[in-house]
C-alpha cells in the first residue's frame, strides 16, 4: 500500500508544484475592451525620456542621444530638431518643463539649456563645476525662474534666468535612481540601490531619510493626487500611503500581475483611473483605487520596456517606452 500511494503522492506533488508555478507567470488578469492610447510612430530608436509643452499645440520631447522633437498638434506627429550642441558630446536630454514660453532642458553631462519664446530658440547655460550631481529634474516657475535636482539631491533655484543659483538644502540627498517633484515643491527621491528613500518639503534644510517597507528594494516612487506617496517595488509590487503628511505608513503590498516583468512608473489619468506599466509592454490600469486590474490592449502590442506615464495639466497623456515607443493619451 505505502508503494502504491508512493508514486502517486509523487505525482499530486508535482501537479501542485506546476500549478503554483504557473501562477507565478500568470498574465490571467482581464484585458479592457478598448484602450485609450494610440500608437505615436517616431523616427528614432532612441529612448524617450520627457515630454512638455509650451501650449495647447507646441511641445517637445527629449531623450537619449541627443533626441528632441517637436510637435504643433498637440503629440499626434513629431518632427526632429536640432540643437546647437557640440557634435563629439552625446547628450541624454532627461528633463523638459514650461511655464508658458519660458521652458528649460536639463541633460547629462552637466547641460541646461534656456528658452524665452517657447523652444523656438535655446541658449546653454554653463553650471558651475562645483555642481553636486549631474541635472536630473528642471521645473519651471516663472518668468526667469526656475528649480534644478541633481542626479545625487541637491535642490538649487534661480530667480534670473539661470545667471545664478541659490541652494535650497543643506546637504545632498546621496547618489539616487529616481527623483520627482510635487506641484507643490515637495521631494521624494529613491536610493540608487533601492534600499531606502528621502522626502524634502520646502524649508527643511536637510533631506528626511525612511527605511523600504520590505525586503523588496524600491524602483520608482512618486506623488498620488492628493499629495500622498506612491511607491514601486521589485517583485512587481505597488503601495500608497493614505496620509500626505506621513511617508512612514503604507498600504499593504498589490501585486496586479506576476509575468515576470516588473513595474516602472505609475500616474493617474483625467478621469482617476491610475496606470502603471513596465516590461515588455506591460501596462495595467485600475478603475477602483487599486483594487483590481485590467490590461490594455494597445500596450501589449508594444515591444518595449515603458519607463514613464506623463499626463500634463490640460489633459494630455503619453507613455513613453525604449527604442522610440510612445503613445498618446485619446480618452
Amino acid at each position: 500500500m505505502r508503494r502504491l500511494l508512493s508514486p502517486l503522492l509523487s505525482l499530486m506533488v508535482v501537479i501542485g508544484l506546476g500549478l503554483g508555478l504557473g501562477g507565478c507567470v500568470t498574465t490571467g488578469l482581464p484585458q479592457a475592451e478598448s484602450s485609450p492610447w494610440q500608437p505615436v510612430p517616431l523616427a528614432t530608436r532612441s529612448n524617450p525620456l520627457a515630454v512638455a509643452f509650451a501650449d495647447e499645440h507646441h511641445g517637445f520631447l527629449v531623450g537619449s542621444n541627443r533626441l528632441i522633437l517637436e510637435t504643433a498638434d498637440g503629440g499626434a506627429s513629431w518632427e526632429e530638431r536640432a540643437l546647437d550642441l557640440p557634435v563629439e558630446e552625446n547628450f541624454r536630454l532627461i528633463s523638459i518643463d514650461f511655464d508658458g514660453q519660458e521652458g528649460w532642458i536639463a541633460g547629462q553631462p552637466g547641460l541646461l539649456l534656456h528658452s524665452t519664446d517657447g523652444g523656438s530658440n535655446w541658449s546653454r547655460l554653463f553650471l558651475d563645476t562645483k555642481l553636486p550631481g549631474e541635472p536630473y529634474l528642471i521645473t519651471a516657475l516663472g518668468r526667469g525662474r526656475a528649480e534644478l535636482a541633481t542626479n545625487v539631491g541637491a535642490i538649487y533655484d534661480t530667480s534670473d534666468g539661470g545667471n545664478s543659483w541659490q541652494a535650497r538644502v543643506e546637504d545632498a540627498a546621496g547618489a539616487v535612481r529616481e527623483l520627482r517633484r510635487s506641484p507643490e515643491g515637495r521631494y521624494v527621491s529613491v536610493s540608487s540601490l533601492g534600499n531606502f528613500f528621502s522626502t524634502w518639503d520646502p524649508g527643511q534644510a536637510t533631506w528626511q531619510v525612511h527605511q523600504r517597507v520590505s525586503s523588496q528594494r524600491l524602483q520608482s516612487m512618486g506623488f498620488q493626487p492628493d499629495g500622498a506617496l506612491w511607491m514601486v517595488a521589485r517583485g512587481a509590487q505597488l503601495r500608497f500611503a493614505p496620509d500626505p503628511a506621513d511617508p512612514e505608513t503604507w498600504g499593504k503590498a498589490i501585486i496586479p500581475i506576476t509575468n515576470g516583468y516588473g513595474y516602472l512608473d505609475m500616474a493617474w489619468d483625467p478621469q482617476g483611473s491610475i496606470w502603471t506599466g513596465g516590461g515588455s509592454g506591460t501596462l495595467l490600469v485600475s478603475d477602483d483605487g487599486g483594487a483590481s486590474w485590467r490590461r490594455d490592449p494597445v500596450g501589449e502590442r508594444e515591444p518595449s520596456n515603458f519607463t514613464r506615464i506623463v499626463f500634463t495639466a490640460d489633459g494630455k497623456g503619453f507613455v513613453l517606452g525604449e527604442r522610440g515607443s510612445l503613445l498618446r493619451w485619446v480618452g
